[in-house]
C-alpha cells in the first residue's frame, strides 16, 4: 500500500521520539494501533453488511425470476433461492405460529395452556 523503506520508517521513528519523549511514545504508538484496528473492524463490518444486503436482493431478483415463470422449469440456483427463502419465512414464523397454537387450544381464556375442563 505505501512505499516506506526502512530508512523512512528509522526517520518517523526519531521524529516521534523527539516530538512526543520517549515517556509517551508507547502509549501513543498503542493508540494508534487501537484506532488502525477499530478502522479495520469498522470496514470488516460495513462489508459484511453490504454482501448482504447484495445476497438479499440476488435472492429477490431470483424470487422474482421464479414467479415470473410460474416456478416450472427453474435453475437449480433458482431453486436454492427459493428453498432459502422459504426457510427463512419458515423460521421467522415459527415463534409467532406458537403463539397461534397455544391460544387455539386454550378455549377458555386461561394463560397457562391447559384446557378447563383437564384442570
Amino acid at each position: 500500500m505505501f512505499d516506506i523503506g526502512f530508512w523512512e520508517l528509522l526517520l518517523i521513528a526519531i521524529v516521534g521520539l523527539l516530538v512526543l519523549g520517549p515517556e509517551r511514545l508507547p502509549s501513543a504508538l498503542r493508540s494508534a494501533q487501537r484506532t488502525l484496528s477499530g478502522i479495520r473492524s469498522y470496514g470488516q463490518r460495513m462489508q459484511n453488511e453490504l454482501d448482504h444486503e447484495l445476497r438479499i436482493k440476488e435472492l429477490h431478483e431470483n424470487l422474482k425470476k421464479a414467479e415470473a415463470s410460474d416456478f416450472s422449469d427453474l435453475s437449480p440456483e433458482l431453486q436454492r433461492s427459493i428453498v432459502e427463502l422459504q426457510s427463512a419465512a419458515d423460521s421467522v414464523q415459527r415463534p409467532y405460529q406458537r403463539t397461534d397454537d397455544e391460544a387455539s387450544t386454550c378455549s377458555d381464556g386461561s394463560t397457562d395452556g391447559k384446557r378447563g375442563s383437564d384442570v
